[in-house]
């Protein structure tokens, strides 16, 4: 931290490793590499065993190459160590790359350690791979010196991105949490919502939602908040898997919201050589979106259940709450003010998390002392050297297709096999997107899908650039509420003690509504922000109808109408109705769709008109049995 202090302030302290921009990622490296073998054990089931002889020696051999590094980074830039180094930086490059693999599978799994050594060696080989995917080969000094002293591969944008911009944001993150800032949002979000219908788990979308955001992690952040908002669902009357699929779908969204969205907004950024503000800006209106889609289903189970709010008796004050903690909210505005009005997402965090630190000390029941002050040190630790580990191997994923030119071959074999249809060329991309996708970590996801999928969309396709990487950035993440894998669906089945399938398909059926968002930002960027203002109102206006109506038909129960039929006979052909009216309402007209807006619109309202006919008709003959529903038993 001194160190991103030092370098983003420009203080000169630490000038001797922060001078030069190059040494300083080295040396970021070299500082929070070796604690990925202190933290995490060679097996998962030795976590809570003393740390072995072999991992302090592993540890040590990674702090001395990457100051051998950080020591010949001025030669590594100026004499082009990348493509032809001394004999002692080849060896050191050597044992840099299998400790960083090594490092990648401690802190992110075997899919993630799997997935970068097969890439990082894949230069090797290139010849003689299959031709879809062959390339120019290179030896394997040639790779290694590649990978771990060029700025294309291990140095590279994720790296480069973490260091400037992503280690402030999960400072500020864990300053918050540690504080009891989210505590304090998650009081707010019951005293405020906790007494509507369903209100537990609104409050679920709310707090889950602020708190992914900051933290960027879907699963850390189920375990995090569904803990409290689980047990208040289950205490309404909701089901197991459904409440564990709301913190799933929650949690989820909380990547996808602006101010923060975790670091791989600012990835995306550097990407597309864009201030943040413009990413947090296009994220906005389908962040919204999807929770609206999220907030009518929850309401119309509710609602369709008759399942009432919590006693008030049993929920916070606002008056109270705010009182306690009315500083959260003021360092939260200073931070979005900061970020999307002056546009010093760098530096942002650092201030805001000053100026917590100090209103904090004012606050009896929070104030820090030693002890919390070395809990927040360790947690953000932590935190650092679980993304540097990941964010160096898919750097070197990233390095391996920059090095054969395999990024470039991906997209011409992709617009080759969509042959111009850029409908095609979509569903061939949001599949993809969803597969590379499985087991990553959201920030990983996307990162290779950006090098790899993103010039086919856009070369293909012509289409808007900040559109392709929103569209890979939602369909990258989507096995998270995804069966069969459906890791955050999983983690929330275990809060809730629910079936963890049950649980998965729960949460792909009440997120169902961001399988579509992508595609209609893509369609029309307007959703994005990209156009005329009235263009953006009307197409989100348009946008906003469909999804009520197809998150209301999700769940039989449309408001206004009430339940869409009684019976089977009636029900299913109502909910057809009304969720292909939402589709035609959501869906842009003209250019790659072959209908005018008001074709859409027109087809939308005649399949609306007959479906609410056939609702009350069927409410009106069906007697006794209109009363509610009972939610599932268990599920």
């Amino acid at each position: 931290m001194a160190m991103t202090l030092d370098y983003l302030f420009n203080l000169g302290w630490l000038r001797f490793v922060t001078g030069l921009e190059t040494q300083f990622y080295y040396a970021v490296v070299a500082l929070l590499l070796p604690l990925v073998y202190l933290l995490w054990p060679i097996l998962p089931s030795r976590q809570h065993q003393p740390v072995p002889w072999y991992d302090y020696l592993l540890s040590a051999v990674t702090l001395v190459v990457g100051g051998y590094f950080v020591y010949h980074a001025e030669s590594i830039l100026e004499r082009g160590w990348a493509f032809a180094a001394p004999d002692t930086a080849i060896l050191a490059s050597y044992a840099w790359w299998l400790l960083i693999v090594e490092a990648a599978r401690r802190a992110g799994g075997w899919p993630i350690a799997v997935i970068v050594a097969t890439f990082s060696l894949y230069p090797l080989v290139a010849d003689i791979v299959p031709g879809p995917i062959q390339a120019f080969p290179s030896t394997l000094e040639e790779t290694a010196m590649y990978h771990t002293m060029s700025t294309e591969s291990i140095m590279g944008v994720p790296l480069q991105a973490f260091a400037g911009l992503v280690i402030g944001f999960l400072v500020f993150g864990v300053v918050l949490q540690k504080s009891g800032g989210g505590k304090f949002f998650i009081d707010l979000a019951f005293a405020l919502l906790g007494h509507v219908r369903g209100g537990p788990a609104k409050v679920s979308i709310f707090s889950s939602g602020l708190m992914g955001s900051m933290s960027g992690s879907v699963i850390s952040n189920v375990l995090t908040t569904g803990v409290l908002s689980i047990p208040a669902m289950r205490r309404i009357g909701m089901g197991r898997s459904f409440a564990g699929g709301v913190e799933a779908c929650a949690s989820t969204g909380g990547v996808l919201m602006p101010p923060v969205m975790g670091a791989t907004a600012f990835v995306m950024a550097m990407f597309l050589d864009v201030p943040y503000a413009a990413v947090a800006l296009a994220a906005v209106i389908p962040s919204i979106l999807y929770f609206l889609g999220l907030f009518i289903q929850i309401d119309a189970y509710a609602a369709r259940h008759d399942i009432k709010g919590l006693p008030a008796v049993e929920l916070p004050s606002v008056v109270q709450t705010l009182k306690e903690g009315w500083y959260f909210i003021f360092v939260f505005a200073l931070l979005v003010w900061m970020l999307l009005v002056m546009q010093r997402e760098a530096v942002a965090p650092f201030y805001a998390t000053a100026l917590l630190l100090v209103l904090n000390q004012f606050s009896r029941r929070n104030r820090w002392g030693l002890r919390e002050l070395g809990e927040s040190l360790s947690s953000a630790a932590k935190l650092f050297a679980e993304l540097i580990a990941i964010l160096a191997g898919v750097g070197m994923l990233v390095g391996a297709l920059s090095m054969t030119g395999l990024s470039g071959t991906i997209a011409n074999d992709f617009i080759h096999i969509a042959g111009g249809s850029v409908p095609l060329l979509l569903i061939m991309g949001a599949l993809t997107s969803f597969v590379l996708g499985i087991g990553m970590t959201v920030t990983a996801a996307y990162i290779f899908l950006a090098v790899a999928l993103t010039p086919a969309l856009i070369q293909g396709g012509g289409l808007d650039p900040m559109a392709v990487h929103m569209f890979i950035l939602y369909w990258g993440m989507l096995s998270f509420i995804t069966p069969p894998v459906a890791l955050g669906a999983f983690a929330a089945a275990t809060v809730a003690g629910a079936r963890p399938m049950a649980t998965g398909l729960q949460a792909m059926r009440l997120g169902s509504v961001i399988y579509f968002i992508p595609f209609l930002f893509v369609l029309n960027p307007a959703l994005i922000m990209q156009g005329e203002a009235w263009q953006i109102g009307l197409v989100f206006i348009q946008a906003v109808i469909g999804i009520v109506l197809f998150a209301s038909a999700m769940q039989g129960y449309l408001i206004g109408v009430g339940r869409l039929g009684i019976g089977a006979l009636h029900e299913i052909p109502a909910r057809g109705l009304v969720l292909v009216a939402g589709l035609l309402f959501a869906l842009p007209g003209g250019g790659m769709v072959p209908l005018s807006q008001i074709e859409l619109l027109g087809s939308a309202m005649a399949a609306l008109l007959p479906a609410v006919l056939l609702a009350r008709w069927s409410q009106r003959h069906a007697g006794p049995r209109v009363a509610k529903m009972a939610p599932p038993v268990d599920s």
